[in-house]
């Protein structure tokens, strides 16, 4: 009997399933920024909780891609496209844990004021997602141009990350409490950049697919 259907079917559903756990991801970012902007408990602590879902999710595409290598023996080119999508699970999955950060940061804030109205941090939590949705997209579609944009996408997040770090210092002063909570936002901002670096990751990953060549998008 022919599995070969089968077998493309099988992979079509996996990249489906990545591009569920790319939503998820994308949808635990805006919850722990969102958390933190309205100084939220509860909403940080569910997004804490829908941590498992990501990892459980995780686990199911790393167990297909390995069934799919050892039951149906794929062709170098296919190959490449499962371990590229393993990769981009992984890179997905450090991304959630970046949201969770966040949403701890919330917690640790509960009961207080915000310092400062959030201004550049909601920014650069829009332009990561933008940049998410862009990568998986670039993945999809094996567009290399789509992911070799995400470079000056990462250029803009980088401007922030320096503007929020200028913008904090010079909040600081012998206020204690405040001083905690402006390192507290030091910390989201490095996340966020973070969360960047990693859809840049995936766009390389995405060029070297279909080019073969290695490109530095992060630079």
């Amino acid at each position: 009997m022919d599995t070969r259907p089968k077998y493309h079917q099988a992979l079509n559903e996996l990249q489906q399933q990545l591009l569920v756990m790319g939503e998820l991801v994308e949808r635990q970012i805006q919850s722990a920024v969102d958390s933190l902007k309205n100084l939220d408990e509860q909403k940080a602590r569910d997004t804490v909780e829908k941590d498992d879902q990501i990892d459980d999710l995780m686990s199911r595409i790393e167990e297909r891609c390995l069934r799919l290598i050892a039951l149906q023996q794929p062709m170098a080119s296919d190959l490449r496209i499962i371990g590229m999508t393993l990769k981009i699970a992984i890179d997905l999955e450090r991304i959630a844990d970046h949201a969770v950060d966040i949403a701890k940061v919330t917690i640790r804030m509960s009961g207080e004021n915000l310092v400062k109205p959030l201004i550049d941090i909601p920014r650069m939590a829009d332009l990561a997602m933008g940049m998410l949705r862009e990568s998986l997209l670039s993945f999809t579609e094996k567009d290399v141009n789509r992911a070799a944009s995400l470079a000056e996408k990462d250029d803009e997040v980088d401007k922030l990350y320096s503007t929020v770090l200028m913008d904090v210092t010079a909040l600081m002063g012998t206020d204690l409490a405040a001083n905690r909570q402006l390192t507290h936002l030091i910390m989201v901002a490095n996340h966020l950049e973070r969360v960047a670096d990693h859809t840049t990751n995936i766009g390389e990953g995405v060029i070297f697919l279909v080019t073969g060549k290695r490109k530095d998008l992060n630079v």
